[in-house]
């Protein structure tokens, strides 16, 4: 199906807002969202729908934008001096001219030198390494703890989902886990190890989960639902 994307804008207390405009053949009607990454907003609508309608009812929805907009994370850009959870706690990042490049973890400050402008990126790097190993670590422990296969482990950045398994054993996380509290990140990588047993999401399946997690991991579920839009916040 053809898409068609342009941009506009609606008022917000008065100042103009961008919007994102997507036609689409298989809109059938409008629709608003916000893009927390980006800081956009989007409007979808059908492939021949008036324009100049669509963005009336967008700004009919003002007071939606408003309310969301405040609800929305703002991004944090991982540079010198910028905080962010690892595995539940706050780290800073320290930048000292001058200091070797390789990254060093000291208590609540991860400190790092080398060039100033290549911060944000060396850091994501050094979590997607840090989350691939510790997931890999606690996937393949606690698979063998329970007499479960496992084909591969992996990492990605994912929206949609924390993470995933197939039916070959091959399991995939979203490596932003290595920023929440660790139980949460131990209860996620049962659910996936579940999946091996159970390719669905049945009562066999959560007793399962359950049992491999070794408690309720209503808590983590919870958890996730409440904060797991705000990890996506972390941006180079």
């Amino acid at each position: 199906m053809s898409t068609e994307s342009c941009d506009a804008a609606i008022l917000i207390d008065g100042v103009a807002m961008p919007v994102r405009v997507r036609r689409s053949a298989r809109a059938r009607a409008y629709k608003l969202t916000i893009d927390g990454l980006r800081g956009e907003l989007r409007l979808s609508l059908p492939a021949r729908a008036n324009l100049k309608r669509a963005l009336g009812w967008a700004q009919g929805h003002e007071d939606w934008v408003r309310a969301q907009m405040a609800v929305t994370p703002a991004v944090t850009l991982l540079g010198d001096g910028a905080t962010f959870p690892l595995e539940g706690r706050e780290v800073r990042i320290c930048w000292i001219a001058g200091a070797t490049r390789t990254i060093r973890l000291e208590g609540d400050r991860l400190i790092l030198g080398g060039a100033a402008e290549s911060v944000g990126a060396r850091v994501l790097r050094w979590l997607r390494t840090r989350a691939k190993a510790v997931l890999e670590a606690e996937t393949l422990a606690m698979a063998q703890d329970h007499g479960l296969i496992v084909a591969s482990v992996g990492t990605g950045d994912t929206r949609s989902r924390w993470g995933s398994c197939t039916s070959t054993g091959a399991i995939r996380y979203s490596w932003r886990l290595i920023l929440a509290p660790a139980w949460v990140r131990r209860s996620t990588v049962a659910h996936e190890l579940a999946h091996l047993l159970h390719m669905d999401h049945s009562p066999a399946f959560h007793a399962a989960h359950a049992r491999i997690y070794g408690e309720d991991p209503h808590r983590a579920r919870a958890w996730l639902k409440a904060h797991g839009a705000g990890l996506h916040r972390y941006q180079v």
